[in-house]
């Protein structure tokens, strides 16, 4: 039986891509927030993890193209899962941004195959690795929400939100 046209048959794949693609749009904007408000000392981590997500965002664009998807722009603006008034709630913006980004990485990991899931894989170590940093410790499993530290009701990944 063939697929009528227009209509797309499941793939966890492209849907772990899109989501990834929507975590990198977010961490864009999120790394705008950090970078007006962390202190100088910690200026050049912001701008580095910055344009890492840039990267990372237009490499995930065209990973949704080459799964057959149209790739979700970014939204103008996102809802910051909290107020980020001060330095110190920057460095938490970005422990979190990058420990949302490993779950989303975690789940393409567990999607892709071959070239597609090394990447994932490559993005989500990353993301753990500067989580690490911004948070000054780790977490046993990074990228699996269900072992992560819970931080409150909005902690999901949630691809389709339009929350950081």
């Amino acid at each position: 039986m063939s697929e009528s046209p227009g209509s797309k048959k499941h793939d966890p794949a492209l849907e772990a891509a899109q989501a990834a693609l929507a975590a990198e749009h977010a961490a864009v904007y999120g790394y705008g927030i950090v970078g007006a408000r962390v202190g100088e000392a910690r200026q050049t981590e912001a701008r580095e993890a910055h344009d890492a997500h840039r990267a990372r965002r237009d490499a995930m664009w065209r990973s949704v193209r080459s799964l057959g998807g149209t790739p979700e722009a970014a939204s103008a603006a996102y809802a910051l899962p909290f107020p980020v008034p001060d330095e110190g709630a920057a460095v938490r913006l970005a422990a979190e941004l990058e420990g949302r980004l490993a779950a989303v990485y975690a789940d393409l990991v567990r999607a892709a195959t071959g070239a597609r899931r090394r990447e994932a894989a490559a993005a989500l170590r990353e993301a753990a690795v500067r989580a690490v940093r911004w948070r000054g410790g780790s977490v046993a499993f990074p990228g699996l929400v269900e072992r992560a530290p819970r931080t409150g009701a909005g902690n999901s990944p949630d691809g389709a939100s339009k929350r950081l």
